[in-house]
């Protein structure tokens, strides 16, 4: 098949990144893509040079960019492009009017993350008339799904779920030797005990809640440690947060890594304290390491973590609750390897890139019985 992806640019991301492995994934099945962005071609398009997959840029200006919308046109069509694949709201509606006329196969749109109460925004209200000429639209989860019909976003009729998915090979499971690697890197005690976590550093991961549950932590257990991989605006006031807590020496900022890959198999526990989520790449990379994860209930977090099988699920913004849970996996070490161990077989069956694809080529075959979790 020949298949156009169509996004706002490249820039770092989760959405970014899904497309990028998705696209090589589709490459190395036999496909023919190609990726077209609204704006900028962004930082990650090397990665798509690398492997010969093209990316064109439409540098669409602000308002109606007429130019702009002729030339991803003129892309879709020297494309011969059979599935038309936008990713969010902007990208699609302006991929379904930029090819108004043009016989495309099948039109399909992926949400990322979950709905919001937009219905009556100009982007919402486009993005809805868009759809009248779209066949699926895929949702990242089932909570995003259930959100997005029930505001209206979407009708049920179109609406699907096809979970993210990465490259569990690419990840190493947890174990005595990374752990010892993190600690020297660090700077660590000997047994210190590592609570682990991955995101931006604002609002809606709420890591202020995680640093006031870590500081219960710390009262009961002195050698364990926080370590916060991520940068954001929300630094500042964090540290503050963890000095206002008596905890600013045992809690680690790292900012932003290109070795996640490689710290994430040093931790011991990891913790994702969200008010918000979607579907987290952060949750499927610590499942794929294979930690015991303690997380929030809320967005698709459940869909992910199995509470009692791959690890806990706690209430948001309930700091006790988030405390007691890692308190009681830090206690059990046993209980850490079990969980964890579990998380990395559900990763292989379910959180791969390749069940991911899969599933998107069973959207794009009209065929979405196969492409639901």
């Amino acid at each position: 098949m020949n298949i156009t992806h169509v996004v706002e640019n490249l820039n770092c991301g989760g959405l970014e990144r899904m497309v990028i492995e998705l696209a090589k994934a589709q490459r190395a099945a036999g496909h023919r893509c190609q990726v077209v962005c609204v704006f900028e071609r962004g930082t990650l398009v090397v990665e798509l040079d690398a492997v010969g997959i093209p990316v064109t840029a439409c540098g669409k200006r602000r308002g109606l960019d007429l130019r702009a919308l002729r030339r991803l046109r003129r892309a879709v069509a020297g494309h011969a492009t059979q599935i038309l694949h936008t990713h969010n709201a902007a990208a699609h509606y302006l991929a379904v009017l930029a090819t108004l006329g043009r016989p495309i196969a099948r039109i399909i749109n992926t949400r990322h993350g979950m709905a919001v109460s937009q219905a009556m925004s100009r982007r919402e209200w486009l993005y809805h008339r868009a759809l009248a000429r779209t066949d699926a639209v895929a949702m990242v989860c089932a909570a995003a799904r259930e959100d997005a019909v029930r505001h209206g976003l979407v009708p049920e009729r179109l609406a699907h779920v096809v979970p993210n998915g990465i490259r569990i090979e690419a990840f190493a499971s947890a174990d005595a030797a990374s752990r010892e690697r993190l600690h020297e890197t660090l700077g660590l005690a000997p047994g210190a005990r590592v609570i682990g976590t991955v995101g931006r550093l604002n609002w809606a991961k709420n890591q202020v809640s995680l640093i006031r549950a870590f500081a219960r932590v710390q009262a009961e257990l002195a050698d364990a440690v926080l370590v916060l991989v991520g940068a954001g605006r929300l630094r500042q006031e964090l540290e503050q947060c963890a000095r206002a807590e008596g905890v600013e020496r045992q809690v680690h900022f790292l900012g932003a890594r290109g070795d996640v890959r490689d710290l994430l198999p040093g931790f011991d526990v990891f913790a994702l304290s969200s008010v918000s989520e979607g579907y987290s790449m952060a949750l499927l990379e610590a499942s794929a390491s294979g930690l015991a994860i303690v997380a929030t209930d809320v967005g698709g977090n459940r869909e992910i973590v199995r509470d009692g099988v791959t690890g806990c699920l706690v209430p948001a913004r309930d700091d006790a609750a988030l405390a007691a849970a890692l308190l009681a996996l830090l206690r059990d070490p046993a209980r850490v390897q079990r969980l964890g161990a579990a998380a990395r077989r559900w990763a292989l069956t379910e959180g791969s890139l390749q069940a991911m694809a899969e599933r998107y080529e069973a959207l794009y075959h009209d065929q979405p019985e196969y492409a639901c979790a």
